[in-house]
């Protein structure tokens, strides 16, 4: 695995809103920890360049560290002649790029999951895998303070100004939650702030440069029930155009089954009201690729709230929405991180890499 090196300064500050006292965010903290191969997002998408590189951090990060995890491998499953053409395209594009995927015969399909129905056929990746987010997230926290690094929680960033258009540095003032106002400068600003990141883009861009936040929340189901379940991931097939990936079957650190999310647009970046009005949809979808599903042991769980610029794609194709890494023109040792949904967990390595490049290569 490569490791950056610290840079040299005083000192490097994390800066952290989340009402726990952990560096958490919903979105990785919450979301089913998935370790993604990199299948879904077109062959010249920061997506597929920082997940592939992600990946392979990721895994050597989590054999090195013992930061537990499992490669479980996935299967994505078509109910018909149209599904099948889409997950035949994903198996096109992820030989391009070296991503094993292969078709499984209906006879192995059925010997290794006999409860999955894939009525015109399974893709198999290999690559797949889960970790526990938890542990991994403090581990880098960790490792982060170890560095020098320090870590400023329940900090609500209130205004943050450039001295001489970034060139003197950075002026970043926080507000903690008994109202106490803090001001430090820096020499160079990483905004990676997840739901809030276009908020605090928007303190710093001028105001024909500013961008609207967008909220995909989705709600995850715990499943309670010993049976059926399956021992890999199960996705159906992508749906061109669509907010996600579908209400997918996924396995925690400790087997059990959960599913989900679905999508639903909100315009509130707390809304984690887990919403029960989608639950029969949701168990609807499950039971096209898990018909043996007990319905009655499907509850909502929880909720994931992604990041978006717009109401778009999370797969290739018409209104794809990629990540947005940039250093902005105009405002030097500024690099703008936005939109940073999934595969964000998996590629986070890769971004910070990234990050380093632009800011010191």
């Amino acid at each position: 695995m490569v490791q950056l090196e610290p840079k040299q300064a005083q000192e490097t500050a994390r800066y952290h809103k989340s009402p726990n006292h952990h560096s958490l965010e919903h979105e990785s903290a919450e979301y089913l920890q998935v370790i993604h191969a990199g299948l879904y997002y077109g062959t010249d998408s920061l997506k597929t360049k920082l997940c592939l590189r992600g990946k392979e951090m990721l895994y050597d990060l989590c054999q090195k560290h013992s930061i537990a995890h499992r490669n479980t491998g996935k299967w994505i499953v078509a109910q018909d002649s149209a599904q099948f053409d889409a997950i035949s395209k994903v198996h096109d594009f992820a030989s391009s790029v070296g991503v094993p995927t292969r078709f499984l015969s209906a006879k192995e399909a059925k010997e290794r999951e006999p409860d999955v129905r894939a009525e015109a056929g399974v893709l198999e990746s290999s690559s797949t895998g889960i970790v526990d987010s938890h542990n991994l997230m403090q581990f880098l926290e960790g490792d982060f303070s170890n560095n020098d690094g320090v870590c400023a929680f329940q900090s609500a960033v209130i205004s943050v100004s450039s001295i001489d258009a970034g060139r003197g540095g950075w002026a970043i003032t926080t507000r903690s939650p008994d109202g106490e106002e803090t001001t430090i400068t820096a020499e160079t600003l990483i905004n990676s702030a997840g739901l809030y990141a276009v908020s605090i883009s928007n303190m710093i861009l001028p105001a024909d440069r500013h961008r609207k936040a967008f909220y995909a929340k989705g709600s995850y189901f715990s499943y309670s029930s010993s049976r059926p379940k399956p021992s890999t991931l199960i996705y159906p097939a992508p749906v061109p155009g669509h907010g996600g990936l579908g209400t997918h079957l996924t396995l925690d650190m400790g087997g059990r089954v959960r599913f989900g999310p679905d999508v639903e647009w909100t315009d509130s970046p707390t809304d984690y009201a887990p919403n029960s009005k989608n639950l029969k949809a949701a168990i609807d979808d499950i039971q096209t690729y898990l018909p043996g599903v007990d319905r009655d042991a499907i509850q909502p769980d929880y909720v994931g709230i992604r990041p978006k610029l717009g109401r778009l794609a999370a797969t290739s194709g018409k209104d794809f929405q990629d990540f947005y890494i940039v250093k902005e023109e105009g405002f030097e040792g500024f690099v703008n991180l936005l939109a940073m949904e999934s595969p964000g967990l998996t590629s986070s390595l890769a971004i910070a890499e990234e990050v380093e490049g632009l800011l010191y290569r």
